[in-house]
This record gives C-alpha cells, sequence and structure tokens, in this order.
C-alpha cells in the first residue's frame, strides 16, 4: 500500500457520484480504467474504508487514492525486424509498422521501435533523450506507419532537432478521412494542447496550447471518405488527427478523435508518413526518404475507388 496518496472531501453537490466517475474526475491525470484497477487493488478508501469502484459517494466522504510507486523500466535489445529505408554513420530511417510503438512506457515494456534499434545499432545511438529514447528525435503514433529518424550519435540528434525546432524538416503524410472534403487544397490552423478533462487526448484552441499548422491537398474523392496528402509547417502530437477532426474530417479508423467504426477491420487510424527530407547532419545535404504506402492502406484505397464520387 505505499506510494502517494491523494485526498479529496465529496462537496454535497458531488454526492451521489460513481466513486470511479468522482475519482478520474478529481485526478485528471489519471483514467478511469486507472482508477478501476486502484480499487481492484484495494488502493481505493473510503472514510479509511476500501471500496468498490460503484460505491456511491456522499456529501463530506473523505475519499484516498493511494498511488504505487512508479516501476523503473529497463530497456533490452530485441532481434525485430526493421525495414530499413535508409542507412549511414549518422542515422538510420525505418519504415515503423502499425501497432509498434516508438519508445517503451508503462504498458509498453518490450517490442517496442526502441528495443529494435537498440539490437541493429548496438552502441552506436544518440543519448540526448535518455536511457528509455536513444536515438530517437522525433516520434509517430503507435498505429501511423511510415518513415522515422533514428539518429546514431548526438550530433545527428542535434542538428535534426534543430532543424524540427525551425519548421525546416519535409514531413509530409498520407491519409483516409472520414467525409468528402470540398477544398482541393486548404490549412488547418488552431493551437494544440493537453485536452482539458480527457488526459490522453490533444485538443485545439486550449489553455497553453502551442501553435500547430497542418496543409493539406484532396488527392482522390469517394462516395463518403477522402485521400488526402497532408504537410505539416509544425509537428505537435497527434497533430494531424486532431486538426483533421476539428473540421469535421476525422482519420478513417482513428478511435480516439473519432468513433474508430468502419467497414473495414482497421487497426487505428489510417494515416502513413510517407516522406521526411531534411539536411543531412554530416553532408550538408538535402536528404529526402519515402516509405511505400502498407499493404493494407493501398488495399483499401483499391476498394474505395470503386465507390467513388
Amino acid at each position: 500500500m505505499q506510494g502517494e496518496i491523494l485526498e479529496f472531501q465529496v462537496t454535497p453537490t458531488q454526492a451521489g457520484e460513481r466513486l470511479d466517475k468522482f475519482l478520474s474526475a478529481a485526478c485528471p491525470g489519471y483514467s478511469r480504467s486507472f482508477i478501476q484497477k486502484l480499487a481492484k487493488e484495494g488502493r481505493v478508501l473510503v472514510n479509511q474504508k476500501e471500496q468498490k469502484v460503484n460505491y456511491k459517494v456522499s456529501g463530506n466522504d473523505h475519499v484516498q487514492a493511494i498511488i504505487p510507486p512508479v516501476k523503473e523500466l529497463e530497456v533490452h535489445p530485441e532481434q525485430i525486424p526493421l525495414d530499413i529505408l535508409y542507412e549511414d554513420d549518422s542515422l538510420l530511417i525505418v519504415n515503423k509498422p502499425k501497432g509498434m510503438v516508438v519508445h517503451p512506457s508503462a504498458g509498453h515494456e518490450s517490442g517496442t521501435l526502441v528495443n529494435a534499434v537498440l539490437y541493429h545499432c548496438k552502441e552506436s545511438l544518440s543519448g540526448i533523450n535518455g536511457i528509455m529514447r536513444p536515438g530517437i528525435v522525433h516520434r509517430i503514433d503507435r498505429d501511423t506507419t511510415g518513415a522515422l529518424v533514428v539518429c546514431k550519435n548526438d550530433n545527428a540528434h542535434l542538428k535534426i532537432a534543430e532543424q524540427m525546432k525551425a519548421h525546416s524538416v519535409t514531413r509530409r503524410y498520407f491519409g483516409i478521412v472520414k467525409g468528402v472534403v470540398k477544398q482541393d487544397i486548404g490549412t488547418v490552423e488552431g493551437d494544440i494542447g493537453r485536452h482539458p478533462i480527457d488526459r490522453k487526448k490533444m485538443a485545439v484552441n486550449v489553455a497553453n496550447g502551442k501553435h500547430a499548422v497542418t496543409h493539406y491537398k484532396v488527392l482522390q474523392r469517394f462516395s463518403e471518405h477522402t485521400y488526402v496528402e497532408f504537410e505539416l509547417e509544425t509537428g505537435r502530437t497527434h497533430q494531424i488527427r486532431v486538426h483533421m477532426a476539428s473540421i469535421g474530417h476525422p482519420l478513417l479508423g482513428d478511435e480516439v478523435y473519432g468513433n474508430g467504426k468502419s467497414l473495414w477491420k482497421l487497426q487505428g487510424q489510417t494515416l502513413h508518413a510517407a516522406t521526411i527530407g531534411f539536411i543531412h547532419p554530416a553532408t550538408g545535404n538535402y536528404l529526402e526518404v519515402t516509405a511505400p504506402l502498407p499493404e493494407y492502406f493501398a488495399s483499401l484505397l483499391s476498394q474505395l475507388s470503386h465507390n467513388r464520387a
């Protein structure tokens, strides 16, 4: 039962709420499922007694949530096949598959891209982002496929990070969105920051949001969907997904910013990081690498083309 203890007093207006709903609102940094897990482990107390999540709180109840200590993760090399698009002494560009997490975190301690590149590169990885993210200078979401840069030394890491900060890196994505996008080209602007209620999500135009710009171009229209090319001017977390959902066109299959439902059995959003280009940190020449569309994406386009708008 060791760990941080969060304590709350139930107000009369909160009386009658389920215990898990009350705590997830009181602790915005923790999900409702995490709260439910704590209760199952006996880590949620009401008036010093363990309670189940369906308990209805009463006015003046004293609620405690005991957060267990964070377990230190160890990162080990794993022999996981990599689809290598480019490699030299400074960097590695891989075509990340769908379902692969970039670096270890709680719930994803192994099977990540970092585990794979540790095996492939041995000791040749930049250490700027620490032992949990060696070589990682940028990320793409677990269910987004495509080109991702891994730096083999600190010089490469710093120079590419500088270009990303200056928004001079070419980042081109392909995606399929719900609905028929009317404009052939357009730009979505809107500061992106952590969602004020659901801390696992991002949102536009929220307090402390960061400037974000996404340019898009329609490639093909179908009866109920649109194939779109995106170019990032900035690189915020979930940027394309958040921006497109904000204009009523969430990514097909997106379970976070859309409803995730479709006629096809998709694993998350239909989004592919196709092209990345930057000034090579060692040669000073411009390097641009393109990752081919994954098979599921190309097959889906073929099926949709039979129902073109």
